[in-house]
């Protein structure tokens, strides 16, 4: 069923509205309920396909749903239109407004709609891409604040790892900072790459959900079980590699490999005189799991993220 979840006019006799489908069957008056949420960005749409496929599975055997499904695929349906991060004519991230004013402006109206629509969920997964500059594992992303309520159900999602952020990093005007606020637990997934639909990924996620719902009681047909992802917690776990130089990138290196310190992940070029300007190798010894994706890069733009050796934690006793 599709329902409304807020809706505002815009000039010329348009309006905005927010949608969400909602997908329900089972008995008893306190049904579970988990809500798939993405974007958010208008440029991430790697989560266009999770709420496809979510659907599609779910009514080719309604019999296995005991609960409620809401899919919410556009929470920027103006930036997704318009393929824009943020709302366009606003030049305003939509995740730096939540949770939002009733009485605000039309973008602090929406945020407190949605905040409210969503507030009460058993479970929340909010889902991004990365940018068009960088291609990303699948991973969810929580704030210290709330990690001993959240790895646990993370670590059944089907990710290839768990970055757990200082508090400090993590702005209070997300929205999965204030559902979190709200007692409503909410994961932040962020895998693949702006502008574009990993398929894999998406499929992965995808089996992800469905053995949480398993879990959760709310699936009652087949689910794969999920793969052991990495835990990374540690404030210095995460080792950041620079270009040093402008040029073209040209990467040797894929997502998931171990690395050695000095091994070479990539080369920043010259085409103009044919020559290599830098050779780009791993500061140290640990798994590549962000990798440029944009090849255009100047001095300072991010070409890699590693998950440095020993500092992958214990999945199983966290």
């Amino acid at each position: 069923m599709i329902k409304t979840v807020a809706s505002i006019s815009l000039p010329v006799m348009e309006k905005l509205e927010i949608q969400k489908n909602r997908l329900e069957s089972g008995d008893g008056e306190k049904k579970k309920r988990i809500s798939i949420i993405t974007g958010v960005h208008g440029d991430e749409l790697e989560g266009q396909f999770v709420c496809f496929e979510v659907s599609r599975r779910i009514q080719e055997h309604p019999e296995y749903l005991n609960g409620i499904v809401d899919i919410y695929p556009a929470m920027n349906p103006l930036g997704i239109d318009s393929i824009t991060r943020g709302i366009p004519a606003f030049d305003l991230d939509m995740n730096r407004v939540f949770p939002g004013n009733e009485d605000g402006s039309m973008t602090e109206y929406m945020a407190a709609k949605i905040i409210e629509d969503l507030v009460g969920s058993d479970l929340c997964i909010d889902i991004h891409a990365s940018n068009i500059f960088l291609t990303e594992i699948p991973q969810v992303r929580i704030n210290e604040l709330h990690r001993d309520w959240l790895v646990p159900i993370a670590k059944d999602l089907n990710v290839d790892l768990i970055w757990v952020h200082s508090n400090s990093t993590v702005l209070e005007s997300t929205l999965a900072y204030s559902l979190n606020s709200r007692n409503t637990p909410t994961l932040v997934v962020e895998m693949g790459v702006g502008m574009r639909i990993t398929k894999a990924y998406c499929e992965q996620l995808v089996n992800g959900i469905f053995y949480v719902m398993k879990k959760m009681g709310m699936w009652n047909g087949p689910a794969e079980q999920p793969r052991t992802p990495m835990l990374a917690e540690k404030e210095d776990a995460v080792a950041f590699l620079n270009a040093p130089i402008a040029g073209i990138f040209i990467s040797q290196a894929n997502h998931g490999d171990y690395l050695k310190a000095g091994d070479e992940i990539g080369v920043i070029v010259d085409p103009l005189r044919g020559s290599i300007l830098e050779r780009m190798k791993a500061p140290v010894e640990g798994i590549l799991f962000t990798i440029r994706e944009y090849p255009v890069v100047d001095e300072g733009s991010l070409i890699a993220r590693i998950l440095k050796a020993g500092y992958q934690e214990d999945i199983n006793e966290n």
